[in-house]
């Protein structure tokens, strides 16, 4: 089969992109043929149309911040929506949101993203000098929503004093310099195999972004044996595991809200979460978007 992957920057290492590189790849080993032009199939990232062949949206989320004209940045991927043969979404929170905003739709499948297992197993965790039950962990793309600041003070609050957190990733990183814990780190922005290092070198990852849709970093720290802290807004519990720690937040009714200004959390709120850890494999992932893609 010729997939094109529409609206795909393999050369970005942002959330879509990354993920769409491992899936590229691991349909390539099963046979598929990755082209630029005269597909049997496109596969369009977030939006996008090719017309006369079967066409496959995957959605990231769509927008509701308040502070942004929300209608206006929906519209194109309203419009591949409605075009659609098939619709993938990341969780069944991006499930939920998607009908709301653009009402229900036949065809449209729940696939939680994936990374390559065997090639995660294959790398070296990173010599810290230091034992893995001491490093806690974090990573982004950093911006109000992902709660850098709310990450530092959960690590503060959890950890015991000879602990670290090493922060990673690029973006908005100022709480960072409001932070004078000589505990608390930051590595830099790293390539996905040097976060994988760093994964296998922690004992927990912290990700306590504010209504996320399924983040690669926590399926990645899952694949790496980390124990994930995360909220209970958004889809990220779906895939975080049942060793996984969950901050309870206030649900969400859906209505657009200001995003980059999250509510704050209560540190000594937490569950246990009850949802079982989903088979993550790319080569699992893969072929659930073949069967969709034929």
């Amino acid at each position: 089969m010729r997939i094109l992957f529409n609206n795909v920057n393999f050369e970005s290492r942002s959330g879509p992109n990354g993920f769409a590189g491992k899936l590229a790849r691991m349909l390539q080993n099963m046979g598929h043929i990755i082209v630029a032009d005269k597909p049997d199939v496109s596969l369009n990232f977030i939006q996008g149309h090719y017309p006369g062949v079967r066409n496959v949206l995957r959605l990231d989320g769509i927008y509701f911040n308040m502070a942004q004209d929300w209608k206006k940045q929906n519209e194109p991927i309203r419009m591949s929506y409605e075009l659609a043969d098939a619709v993938v979404v990341q969780s069944q929170f991006n499930k939920e949101l998607v009908f709301r905003y653009f009402g229900e739709k036949e065809n449209v499948h729940v696939i939680h993203n994936g990374t390559p297992l065997k090639t995660v197993d294959e790398i070296e965790p990173a010599q810290l000098g230091m034992p893995r039950s001491n490093v806690w962990f974090c990573a982004s793309s950093w911006r109000p929503h992902k709660r850098l600041a709310d990450n530092i003070s959960y690590f503060q609050h959890c950890a015991k004093k000879d602990d670290v957190l090493l922060v990673a990733g690029s973006g908005d990183i100022k709480p960072l310099e409001n932070c004078n814990d000589p505990r608390v780190k930051y590595i830099g922005d790293l390539s996905w195999g040097q976060l994988i290092s760093v994964m296998k070198a922690s004992s927990n990852f912290i990700h306590l972004a504010y209504l996320d849709h399924c983040p690669n970093v926590v399926v990645d720290a899952n694949a790496s044996d980390c124990a994930v802290h995360c909220t209970s807004s958004g889809g990220t519990s779906e895939i975080a595991g049942n060793k996984a720690t969950i901050v309870k937040e206030e649900v969400w009714d859906f209505k657009p809200t200001h995003l980059y200004n999250p509510p704050s959390l209560d540190f000594s709120n937490t569950v246990k979460n009850n949802i079982a850890l989903i088979a993550n494999d790319i080569s699992d992932v893969a072929l659930k978007y073949e069967e969709i893609l034929l």
